[in-house]
C-alpha cells in the first residue's frame, strides 16, 4: 500500500499505535496472542476464582487446567505456594509499583502432579479482573537439578580424591622402602618419601620437581631414567645400579613402569647396594638375620606342629640338606615321643604364652638322637596363633640321664641283696614295683605334673594312670595340678 504521508486510522477514528500504546485488537484476536505469547494464561478475579483459562496449544500438559475454571485458583496451589500468591495478590490490589512476579507451584488434589510456573500479573478491565501470565519453569528446574546432582557428583569425586591422597600419603611415609615417582617422560621426581630423600642426601620438599638423575654422577641427565625404563619394560629382577654424586654410595633401584592419566611413570625402590648401609636400628632385619644364622635351631609351626619354616641350624639338628624336605611336615616326627612332647609344649604355650624349657631328643632318618632342650612361645601372626620353638643342643641333660642311671643302679643292687631274703617271686615284684613308680615319677616330670599327657606318654588309661600314683603315693606330691 503506498505511503499517502497520512497516518493509519481505524473505523472509530483512533489511531492504531499512539504513543508506544497497544493498539487495538480485537477480543477473539488477543485470546490467542496471550496463549501464543505466554505458556499459561488465567484470568481471576480480585478474590481469586478463577475466569478463565488461555493455554499454549503447544504445551498439552496444560489442558488439565482449563477444567478448573470458576474455581479458586488457590485449590490448585500447593501449600507452600499458597502465601506467596496471596502476599502478591494483595500487594497488586494495593497498587503497589513493582509488583514483581512470583512463583508458584501448582498441584492437584491428591497431589500427583506439580507444575512450577512464573507468573507476572496485570489489571485488565474496569470490572477489576487480573490477567495472571505464566511462563513453565519446569526446563529451568531440570537443569537446576541437572546442576545440583553434577555439583553432588564433583563434589563426591573431589573427596573420594581426597581420601585416596591421604591414604596414598600415609602409606608412603609408613613403608620401610624407599619409593620415588618419577616421570618417564620429564625424568622428574613427582612424588617421594623421607626414607627415599634422606637415602638421596635431600629432603623431601627440595627433591619432589626436581630432575631424578640430579642427584646422581652420570654424563647425561636421561641416560639414568632411560636404563630404569628399559630395564622395568624388561620385567627383570636386575636393579639398576647408580652412585650418588654426593657421597659416591652406590644405590639399587628397582623400577616398575606404569601409566597414569596418559602419562607414564616409573615407580623406583631405591635401596643401599651394600648391606652394611642398613641401619643397625631395622628390627626386622635384625631379626631375619638372628634366623639365619643362629647357631641355636628355630622352628616356626602352626598350633598343631605342623613346621611352616626352619632354619638352617634345625636342618643340621637332624641331618636334613634343605627345609623344603621338613616344611608341611609336623614336628613330632623329629622328636623322641612325637606327639606327647608336641600336645605338652603346645598346652603349655596356650595356657601361659611360653614355656621356657623341656628336655627331650630330637633326631633326624639318618642321625642319631640328640638330646635338646626347647623353649616354646605363642604368637600371633594377625589372628592365627603360632608357635615358635628355639632347640638348643644340651649334654647338662646327659649328665642328668647319667645321674638317673646311677640311681637305677643302686636300685637294682638293692634288689640283689634280697637274694636269699625272699621269694623269687617277692623279688620280682619288687623290681617291677620299682621300676614302675620310676617310669611314672619320670613321666610326670617331664610332662610337668600334666596327668594327661603323662598317661599317653606312659601307654595308659588316666584312670589307670591314677590308681598307680595312689599305689605309690605318689598323687599328693603336687596336688591336683595338670588334672
Amino acid at each position: 500500500m503506498p505511503n499517502t504521508g497520512t497516518t493509519a486510522m481505524t473505523s472509530r477514528g483512533t489511531k492504531y499505535w499512539n504513543s508506544g500504546s497497544i493498539p487495538l485488537i480485537a477480543p477473539e484476536i488477543l485470546g490467542n496472542i496471550i496463549a501464543e505469547v505466554a505458556d499459561l494464561g488465567i484470568v481471576i478475579s480480585s478474590e481469586g476464582h478463577v475466569l478463565s483459562v488461555l493455554v499454549n496449544p503447544l504445551y498439552d500438559s496444560f489442558k488439565s487446567f482449563e477444567r478448573f475454571e470458576n474455581r479458586d485458583i488457590r485449590t490448585i496451589l500447593t501449600t507452600e505456594s499458597i502465601p506467596k500468591f496471596e502476599s502478591r495478590l494483595a500487594a497488586f490490589l494495593r497498587e503497589d509499583e513493582n509488583v514483581k512476579p512470583v512463583e508458584l507451584n501448582h498441584a492437584s488434589a491428591t497431589g500427583r502432579w506439580e507444575f512450577p510456573i512464573r507468573y507476572s500479573f496485570h489489571s485488565i478491565g474496569p470490572d477489576g479482573a487480573i490477567l495472571m501470565l505464566g511462563r513453565d519453569l519446569r526446563p529451568v528446574a531440570e537443569m537446576q537439578q541437572q546442576l545440583v546432582q553434577a555439583q553432588i557428583a564433583l563434589e563426591q569425586d573431589y573427596e573420594t580424591q581426597r581420601e585416596h591422597d591421604t591414604r596414598f600419603r600415609v602409606l608412603m611415609e609408613n613403608t620401610t622402602d624407599a619409593m620415588v615417582f618419577v616421570s618417564a617422560h620429564s625424568g622428574l621426581i613427582t612424588e617421594a618419601n623421607h626414607i627415599a630423600a634422606n637415602l638421596l642426601e635431600s629432603n623431601r620438599d627440595s627433591l619432589v620437581g626436581r630432575h631424578f638423575a640430579d642427584s646422581f654422577a652420570v654424563r647425561k641427565a636421561g641416560d639414568l631414567v632411560a636404563d630404569m625404563t628399559t630395564q622395568a619394560i624388561a620385567e627383570t629382577d636386575t636393579p639398576v645400579t647408580a652412585t650418588l654424586r654426593k657421597s659416591g654410595v652406590d644405590l639399587l633401584m628397582t623400577p616398575t613402569l606404569f601409566r597414569a592419566a596418559g602419562e607414564r611413570v616409573l615407580l623406583c625402590r631405591i635401596a643401599p647396594k651394600d648391606e652394611a648401609a642398613v641401619r643397625p636400628d631395622d628390627l626386622s632385619a635384625n631379626l631375619r638375620g638372628l634366623y639365619k644364622s643362629s647357631t641355636d635351631a628355630i622352628v616356626f609351626t602352626t598350633d598343631d606342629g605342623t613346621i611352616m619354616s626352619a632354619n638352617d641350624g634345625f636342618l643340621n639338628l637332624i641331618d636334613i640338606a634343605h627345609d623344603i624336605s621338613v616344611r608341611g611336615n609336623n614336628l613330632a616326627n623329629y622328636l623322641q615321643r612325637g606327639t606327647v612332647d608336641v600336645k605338652v609344649m603346645a598346652e603349655n604355650a596356650a595356657r601361659n604364652g611360653k614355656m621356657r624349657f623341656y628336655a627331650t631328643r630330637v633326631a633326624g632318618d639318618y642321625g642319631s638322637p640328640r638330646a635338646v632342650d626347647i623353649s616354646v612361645s605363642q604368637i600371633m601372626a594377625g589372628k592365627t596363633p603360632l608357635l615358635a620353638y628355639v632347640i638348643r643342643e644340651n649334654t647338662g641333660s646327659d649328665t642328668a640321664r647319667e645321674a638317673t642311671g646311677a640311681t637305677a643302679e643302686d636300685t637294682m643292687q638293692s634288689v640283689k641283696e634280697l637274694v636269699g631274703q625272699a621269694t623269687l617271686r617277692d623279688i620280682v615284684a619288687e623290681t617291677t614295683n620299682v621300676v614302675e613308680k620310676m617310669c611314672i615319677e619320670t613321666a610326670v616330670a617331664l610332662t610337668m605334673n600334666n596327668r594327661v599327657a603323662a598317661a599317653e606318654m606312659l601307654g595308659l588309661s588316666r584312670q589307670s594312670l591314677y590308681v598307680k600314683l595312689r599305689k605309690f603315693n605318689l598323687l599328693s606330691r603336687d596336688g591336683t595340678a595338670g588334672e
